[in-house]
């Protein structure tokens, strides 16, 4: 661990006082969330601690999920987190995870009466989710007809609360916090599971990534991660 750490501060000290390393997220809590200006959840608390572990100098924004995946794939230098890890992202970014292991569930109102059996018996309803999320490309890969998409998750939550779509796709960790914090939810069909992890434009040079890597492997191995988990009410990867 020490000697990728020694490497990465040789490569930095060789490139004018290091570029820095931009962090983009969006507004996805418990995860990621700013409040009164400060950006915090059980993503970000991970990603602070790996990069001061490793002195990386790097920058942190909020920005829109479509947006930030854009300017993730089209600028060096910069990491995108949490984000799902799926076949049509594997080969566009360089990945680290995971920052957590979670399926994916669709969430009805609470009493709304919207019970599919299975997804092919989901696709009766109108199913809401992010521009770009990983979810919107499951629904999208599996020809979901009715598929409501808005620029962020809570746009998407009032949406099912007010009765203009009949499901939501999130993840169930996330789904089981609004839950206990007293949104009127209910798991309506839980499907696959799914790590989540930083994707980095695929310019970032490999010894940074498994840098980045290794730090995140060690706030695993010494419990860190699940210790941050149960700070914010999740339950610890499985």
């Amino acid at each position: 661990m020490r000697h990728v750490a020694f490497a990465l501060a040789l490569l930095l000290s060789g490139t004018a006082n290091a570029e820095t390393l931009k962090l983009l997220t969006e507004e996805y809590p418990p995860y990621n969330f700013s409040k009164n200006g400060v950006i915090s959840g059980a993503a970000v608390e991970q990603a602070e601690q790996m990069m001061k572990a490793l002195g990386t100098p790097y920058s942190l924004k909020i920005l829109p999920w479509a947006r930030a995946l854009s300017l993730t794939e089209n600028q060096p230098w910069t990491c995108l987190f949490t984000t799902g890890h799926d076949d049509d992202r594997d080969k566009r970014f360089k990945w680290v995870e995971p920052l957590l292991i979670d399926r994916m569930v669709m969430v009805r109102k609470t009493g709304s009466g919207v019970n599919p059996a299975n997804a092919e018996e989901a696709k009766r309803f109108t199913v809401g989710t992010q521009r770009d999320d990983f979810s919107a490309n499951y629904l999208q890969k599996n020809a979901f007809p009715k598929v409501d998409l808005a620029a962020d998750m809570e746009t998407t939550a009032k949406k099912l609360l007010s009765g203009r779509i009949d499901l939501m796709m999130t993840s169930e960790k996330t789904f089981e916090t609004m839950r206990d914090q007293g949104a009127a939810l209910e798991s309506a069909l839980v499907l696959e599971g799914k790590l989540y992890g930083f994707a980095c434009n695929l310019d970032l040079p490999d010894s940074i990534v498994t840098a980045m890597q290794a730090q995140l492997d060690k706030l695993i191995a010494d419990g860190t991660q699940d210790r941050i988990f149960i700070k914010y009410g999740l339950r610890p990867n499985r």
